[in-house]
């Protein structure tokens, strides 16, 4: 039970880490640092939206409209923060009540 939560626990943190990946390289593109034409930026860029962009396209639908700040990331990124820590607490707790 223990090397599931240690899974759940990698994958959140993974995932956590692509969201920040996906928002830097946006940034990068957007103010043109890095250039999309390039073959590796492309698929990095691609594989980064389509891994995260099914998460973070209903919270922006939720969101207000803030001009063109989008806090959609952040606000996954708690979310993910918070599951985690509540799939944590109620492991443990269950491992205390059977102890």
């Amino acid at each position: 039970m223990l090397a599931a939560l240690n899974l759940f626990n990698n994958i959140v943190d993974i995932f956590i880490w692509a969201i920040i990946l996906s928002a830097l390289m946006s940034w990068l593109i957007g103010f043109n640092i890095i250039n999309i034409n390039h073959k590796f930026i492309y698929i990095i860029a691609d594989f980064l939206n389509r891994l995260t962009e099914p998460f973070l396209s209903p919270i922006r639908r939720i969101l207000p409209y803030l001009g063109g700040i989008d806090l959609s990331p952040v606000v996954l990124i708690l979310l993910l923060i918070f599951l985690k820590d509540l799939v944590n607490n109620n492991y443990y707790d269950f491992i205390n009540k059977l102890s």
